[in-house]
């Protein structure tokens, strides 16, 4: 290595080292909106009399457009400057919540939100492919998975304590002089409040670094765009490595989606919990979800990570046993576990996802896939669990069948991959080769 090499080194791990800490920032204040507002929907919803199915189709909602704009989002991040595209989708989670203030229905106003979050995700995850090399993609998606998690966890606390009357009452006293804003309720505080944290966010955006990786030109033919995505999804679901990666984690984020809402629901009839208390619960999830995250990403190599299949399975039957109890000293510990076993098994499986996705098509194209398989699996379930409800299925029977659902398909994945290796166990091996060389 030369000196001017030698020389060069530091100052290239500083700089990688300072975005992905303004990676980290930009995706904790968005994210912890993200999830505050989640909690002030609800409540909203709940005291303008909106059924218990409409409430529930808040999570599907917010999956909407992740859905129908997957084929233009990942090709919009290879496109622009990534701290550029995360800008802008904060800009558009902040209109969804003005329109939800201002009288819009909470479903569609909500399904805006969801469509800045559809812009967000690709630049998001693909610039950690940008940032680092191969072999840090698992200890990076520990922390930022982590991290994200912990803003759930508190975003979840702060919607409930921003509509709990004591913060409510403060927030509403805020005037300002010849303008009448409208805001005259809790839920609407909480969100002018959480407006506040999209801008925060936003303002990180501005300092996420531009990386030496080219921009892709952007094709302006949708037709073009829609059919370069549907390529690149039956490139990734036709690797034998990336369908198993990409079905566990969209099973995972389908399940984990919805266990937000699944929760306050359980806690209110189980527990008699409101939904500030409610979300205390919730947020004890989202803390076993981190510490299994975390260990994950210390324990975990990539070429092993089809080994956390099981947990899976072990997931779906413990939201099963959740209807079994009824005592919150009981609870807590239980969710804690809960959250662990999905935690422990989507790092690994979304860093072997990332790292197959890489290696077949361009960074923002492979996560654009990852969501929207990810996001039509919330969708679906999310439907799934409201027309549970909505035709008369008491919450238990409902979490029931659910659980027991994600448990089946989590098998069936288990013996999709046991398949794999008998039937292509070259191909597998030599795949595990290329991502054991690059995770020394």
């Amino acid at each position: 290595m030369t000196p001017a090499q030698t020389a060069g080194v530091p100052q290239r791990a500083t700089r990688m080292k300072k975005g992905f800490s303004t990676l980290m920032s930009a995706q904790f204040f968005s994210s912890l909106a993200d999830n505050a507002l989640f909690v002030a929907a609800i409540e909203l919803m709940r005291t303008g009399g909106a059924p218990e199915w409409q409430r529930a189709a808040l999570v599907p909602m917010f999956a909407l457009f992740y859905v129908l704009l997957a084929p233009l989002v990942g090709a919009f991040a290879d496109a622009i400057p990534k701290g550029k595209v995360m800008f802008v989708a904060n800009g558009i989670k902040a209109l969804g919540c003005l329109m939800m203030l201002f009288g819009t229905h909470p479903l569609l106003a909500y399904a805006i939100v969801g469509l800045g979050a559809a812009a967000y995700a690709p630049a998001k995850y693909g610039i950690l492919t940008e940032l680092l090399p191969p072999s840090q993609l698992v200890k990076a998606n520990g922390w930022l998975e982590g991290l994200t998690i912990g803003s759930i966890v508190l975003g979840v606390l702060l919607g409930g304590q921003l509509i709990a009357p004591r913060i409510a009452a403060v927030l509403l006293g805020f005037d300002f002089p010849y303008i009448d804003t409208g805001v005259s309720t809790p839920p609407q505080a909480a969100i002018s409040a959480i407006i506040v944290l999209y801008g925060v966010a936003a303002l990180f955006n501005l300092y996420v670094p531009r990386t030496d990786a080219p921009l892709q030109r952007l094709n302006d033919n949708v037709f073009e765009l829609v059919r370069d995505f549907a390529a690149c999804n039956t490139r990734l679901w036709g690797d034998k490595l990336g369908q198993i990666s990409l079905a566990t984690t969209t099973l995972f984020w389908g399940a984990a989606a919805n266990l937000r809402y699944i929760v306050l629901a359980w806690a209110a009839v189980a527990l008699g919990y409101d939904t500030t208390h409610a979300t205390a619960l919730a947020g004890v999830v989202t803390i076993g979800t981190a510490a299994g995250a975390v260990v994950a990403s210390m324990a975990m190599k990539l070429e092993r990570a089809t080994a956390v299949i099981p947990l899976g399975i072990g997931m779906g039957l413990l939201v099963v046993a959740m209807n079994a109890i009824h005592n919150v000293w009981i609870a807590a510990p239980f969710l804690v576990l809960l959250g662990a076993f999905g935690g422990f098994m989507v790092v690994p499986m979304n860093a072997l996802l990332q790292h197959r996705g890489h290696n077949l098509m361009g960074a923002g194209r492979s996560i654009a896939v990852q969501n929207f398989n990810e996001q039509a699996c919330i969708l679906g379930m999310g439907a799934f669990y409201a027309a549970l409800t909505k035709f008369g299925l008491s919450a238990f029977g409902a979490i029931a069948i659910f659980g027991l659902t994600v448990a089946g398909i989590m098998e069936l994945i288990r013996r999709w991959h046991r398949h794999n290796l008998r039937t292509h166990g070259a191909e597998v091996d030599r795949l595990l080769t290329i991502a054991r060389s690059d995770d020394p």
